[in-house]
């Protein structure tokens, strides 16, 4: 089967785009982190979880606004909500 010129110029643009994505998966390998809509998020645990947690407790009672402490440390918020 033969190409032409047009589906020729579309399957080099398909493999160029995946060897894109081939390269940002490998650096996302690399650096052992998941990143969602342009934001890295950090998994917290243990001690560092308890402060987060109190830290964002205590933003929402000083009045704080719920979208913009999601924003800043790249949390749902959904998950502020829980925290409530």
């Amino acid at each position: 089967m033969r190409l032409n010129a047009q589906q020729l110029r579309g399957l080099n643009h398909i493999i160029a785009l995946a060897q894109k994505l081939g390269a940002i998966a490998q650096q996302m390998v690399e650096n052992d982190k998941r990143v969602t809509n342009g934001t890295t998020r950090i998994r917290r645990t243990g001690k560092e979880l308890v402060l987060f947690r109190r830290m964002l407790k205590n933003e929402l009672k000083k009045g704080a606004p719920v979208p913009g402490l999601a924003r800043k440390y790249g949390v749902s918020r959904a998950y502020i909500y829980m925290l409530q």
